[in-house]
């Protein structure tokens, strides 16, 4: 028998990603937060600090990233124990930057917040007049006992065929 070279194909990394296009109102960054906290479990992840993340981006997606007529999109995958959480608003003219808050004052710490709980986060230029604010942080892995999930992600809506053929 001759020499075969055999090669051990390495586990696929476990990709779950979740996209959602939501109406820029302050209901619709509520519903982000419990759609983030849904699907995070459903993948067996808690997570307290992305659901504050989350909370935190798409309220100032409502806030200041608001334009009449205009939906704000959630997104976010998880990849070798990675959330990325992308929150995409229609104000790419606006782009947020954190700043120290006055003790007594009521909002302006939302970036302080996902600073302290994001292991990175940062901005990205989109297709203008469009912004995504993103953070990055590392969830503790399911515990071996649940179930992982086999299923395909999902195509991004633009990669969707349309044509009912």
């Amino acid at each position: 028998m001759g020499d075969v070279n055999q090669r051990t194909a390495e586990p696929a990394a476990s990709i779950r990603n979740f996209s959602v296009l939501l109406s820029a109102t302050p209901r619709s960054a509520r519903l982000a937060r419990l759609l983030t906290d849904a699907h995070l479990r459903d993948w067996g992840y808690e997570s307290e600090a992305a659901r504050h993340v989350v909370a935190e981006l798409a309220a100032n997606a409502v806030t200041h990233g608001r334009v009449p007529g205009r939906d704000f999109r959630l997104r976010f995958h998880v990849v070798d124990h990675t959330l990325r959480i992308e929150v995409t608003d229609a104000r790419g003219d606006h782009v947020p930057r954190r700043r120290p808050a006055s003790p007594d004052a009521e909002s302006g710490r939302g970036l302080c917040l996902v600073d302290a709980l994001a292991d990175r986060w940062g901005v990205s230029e989109d297709r203008f007049p469009r912004k995504t604010v993103w953070a990055e942080l590392r969830l503790t892995p399911p515990e071996s006992g649940e179930k992982e999930h086999h299923q395909a992600p999902p195509l991004p809506s633009e990669a969707r065929d349309h044509s009912g053929g």
